[in-house]
């Protein structure tokens, strides 16, 4: 093919017009006369959704075979960079045999409340863990050449009115929370495309958002690739290519293509802009176009493997009351929920895949080395209680060792598209729940979720294992975990509220049609509750493991622009298992509202029993950080930083306390409205005072007695009513600026 620059030079106005959008729902637009063909776009956060060529535009049942893989929700609770990695690598894989250029993830938005319906999809509360995991996935996939698209760019947090509502917040917090992950994935991984969301961004529609795509994503990160649109989502298309929007999708066809003739025509869009966006597409499809495959083979057996792997090594222990699990050799096991028998192991949406092969807990519990007996317990079609269905539990129960119940969500309760109106299971479920624990019976429950629920029974229950939405191996690997075969060593990658009342926006998620008001500000999941001492039912980062881990030997080496944090941590325990360190950094010196800490780095340990192994991370600048809104720039303070090592973000291991020195001090200058504390904390203050004449007054001041803390918090404009002349005022000032 010819070089993109001739390319371009050869086509005509109407056939540049018509690339910029889709030639239907999920391709780009071919042209013949230039020889260039059209290029697959397809869904794939969790699996390859690649719709069939007679399936309606949606195609939500009629996709290829492929595995389903774990959710990111469960996925983001291995901490692991290098799965993540392995994900990307096994969809790219299945993307390139399916002729398929683009995967449409992975999806980064930040978990901003439970009730969010799409928050199974996303990574995570936590930025920094959201963008780490997420550049890994990215790589992953580019690795088999084929791009992807990141996406909801930006603050897509909720699904009702999703076109047309607006999120608002203040730049600190779009800058720190809602930018942050996408930032490190541009910066670290380099992807093929961004996907701008349907929402608005205090106001401006994403696509039509300059600032957002233009300013901050290509001149401040340096992107270089495509921003294309979330299906739907351009309303006007001839501002979005102005604002930094290159491919509409999917397209309105003959009338996308003529608007933009129109406009150029008109001179309401100069042709070098729409020329600028063709260049990116025609570099996308020259980079990720597949070679045409006939056939769609590669292993699936291999990738069901590895997403049994993936799922039971992400599966989070939330309790474990007198080691009930893992389940022993012989135990007599009743096995309870109809969820067991039809699991629930991907979200709804653009998301679902046509799995490969599916495995459920009856299938899995053959395999095992244990008697197990199944029994519905309740109906998934409604939320009624069966007593017939309740009655058979409670007699198999009499004659069982270990009963495990599995309970959960519902896809009519939790799918892209809408918001969830409440985190509560079915009735019957809980029904369930409360009748075998009102026997005394020791319960097992295992939860199938896409995100936090409440837990009214979880001080009666014996053990709780979270497996969210785990793929197409959801039986195999939560049978692997409650048998001891993976020791589980996920970790939350979002808190579990005790009530939704403890949110910090439960008092405006979802509460206007058109306007989603961020008041929480920075202080999303953990920064909240652990910044206001509010109780979480399970914090971020938390999760127990079948062995035991101690840390110890904490040393912290500050460098010119970076600090190496050390330590040992040793597997205390009896059997093998992973333990994954997050190192939080808590900002005691600058003068802003603040989180009491927030992760900065992880690092996830696979140890033998009584192993011990040394281990080192580095923080680099941004993890002491903060967005100054009055110079738009992310800024370091000098003073003093706690390092805190830990388990979990309620459970310390070990802590130091540093003192940086990284940025330039130049002494502030002095204005009337400067405080007398500042000046007399300066190394000239006391030289400055005598020099005007203000000593004599400012000393009596100072040695007032318990006025002293008053008097220091008075600008200086008020030492002309303690006696101060005008004169010696400016004079100050004047020797300040010398």
């Amino acid at each position: 093919m010819a070089s993109i620059a001739n390319v371009i030079h050869d086509l005509t106005l109407e056939q540049k017009a018509g690339l910029v959008s889709g030639e239907d729902f999920w391709y780009t637009k071919a042209v013949k006369d230039a020889a260039l063909p059209r290029m697959m776009l397809t869904d794939g956060p969790s699996g390859l959704r690649k719709q069939s060529e007679d399936a309606d535009a949606l195609g939500l049942g009629q996709s290829v075979p492929a595995v389903s893989f774990p959710v990111s929700a469960l996925t983001a609770c291995t901490f692991d960079r290098q799965a993540l990695f392995e994900l990307g690598r096994n969809l790219g894989v299945a993307a390139h045999a399916n002729n398929v250029g683009v995967l449409l993830g992975p999806g980064v938005n930040i978990k901003r409340n439970p009730l969010a319906g799409r928050n199974f999809e996303y990574f995570s509360e936590d930025p920094y863990l959201a963008g780490e995991l997420g550049a890994q996935y990215v790589k992953g996939v580019q690795s088999e050449n084929v791009g992807v698209s990141v996406k909801h760019f930006a603050a897509n947090n909720r699904e009702n009115q999703r076109f047309t509502n607006s999120a608002n917040m203040d730049q600190r917090t779009l800058r720190e929370i809602y930018l942050t992950a996408f930032e490190r994935i541009v910066k670290q991984a380099q992807p093929a495309s961004v996907m701008c969301a349907y929402n608005k961004i205090n106001g401006i529609t994403s696509s039509e958002n300059k600032y957002l795509l233009t300013d901050i994503l290509r001149d401040e990160w340096n992107f270089s690739g495509v921003v294309l649109s979330d299906w739907g989502a351009v309303s006007d298309h001839v501002a979005a290519l102005k604002a930094g929007l290159d491919l509409e999708m999917p397209g309105k066809g003959d009338l996308s293509t003529n608007e933009i003739v129109t406009a150029v025509r008109s001179g309401a869009l100069d042709e070098a802009t729409l020329d600028r966006a063709v260049n990116r597409i025609l570099t996308m499809i020259m980079t990720y176009l597949p070679e045409n495959s006939a056939a769609d083979y590669y292993d699936k057996d291999q990738q069901h493997q590895f997403a049994r792997k993936l799922a039971s090594e992400s599966m989070v222990l939330l309790k474990n009351d007198h080691a009930i699990l893992p389940l022993k050799p012989k135990e007599k096991v009743l096995l309870v929920g109809e969820l067991a028998q039809k699991p629930r192991f991907q979200g709804g949406g653009s998301s679902h895949v046509a799995p490969y092969k599916v495995t459920t807990l009856t299938m899995a519990a053959r395999q095992i080395d244990n008697a197990v007996t199944y029994l519905p317990g309740y109906h998934l079609v409604d939320d009624q209680v069966d007593a017939k269905l309740e009655k058979a539990v409670l007699e198999a129960a009499k004659d069982a060792d270990k009963i495990v119940v599995v309970v959960g969500l519902p896809e009519q309760m939790e799918s892209e598209g809408f918001d969830k109106t409440r985190n509560t299971l079915p009735m019957n479920q809980n029904h369930l729940l409360d009748t075998l624990i009102a026997q005394g019976l020791d319960v097992i429950v295992v939860l199938q979720n896409g995100a936090p629920i409440a837990m009214p029974w979880v001080n009666r229950v014996s053990a709780i294992l979270e497996t969210y939405l785990a793929g197409e191996a959801v039986g195999e690997a939560t049978f692997d975990v409650l048998t001891g075969k993976v020791n589980p060593s996920g970790k939350l990658a979002e808190t579990f509220p005790i009530r939704l009342q403890d949110t910090p926006n439960y008092l405006t998620f979802d509460r206007n049609a058109d306007d989603e008001n961020y008041r929480e500000g920075i202080f999303v999941g953990y920064r909240y509750y652990d910044t206001k001492h509010v109780a979480a039912l399970f914090p971020f980062g938390y999760g127990l493991s079948y062995t035991t881990f101690i840390y110890q030997n904490l040393a912290v080496k500050v460098g010119v622009d970076t600090v190496t944090v050390s330590f040992t941590i040793k597997n205390s325990g009896e059997v093998a298992g992973q333990e994954v360190a997050q190192i939080y950094v808590s900002n005691q010196t600058s003068p802003i509202e603040k989180p009491a800490k927030e992760l900065k780095q992880f690092i996830k340990v696979s140890l033998e029993p009584g192993q011990q192994k040394a281990v080192s991370v580095e923080l680099d600048r941004r993890a002491f950080s903060w967005f100054n809104e009055r110079t738009n720039h992310f800024q370091v303070d000098n003073g003093h930083y706690e390092i805190i090592v830990a388990a979990s973000s309620v459970e310390p291991r070990l802590r130091k306390t540093i003192q940086l020195t990284w940025a330039p001090q130049p002494a502030a200058p002095l204005t009337e409205n400067t405080y007398l504390s500042t000046l007399l904390a300066r190394d000239d203050g006391a030289d400055l005072l005598k020099q005007s004449g203000l000593n004599t007054i400012v000393d009596q001041l100072t040695k007032a007695g318990n006025n002293q803390a008053l008097f220091d918090n008075m600008p200086l404009r008020a030492l002309i009513m303690m006696g101060a002349k005008q004169e010696q005022l400016k004079q100050l000032f004047k020797l300040a600026r010398a």
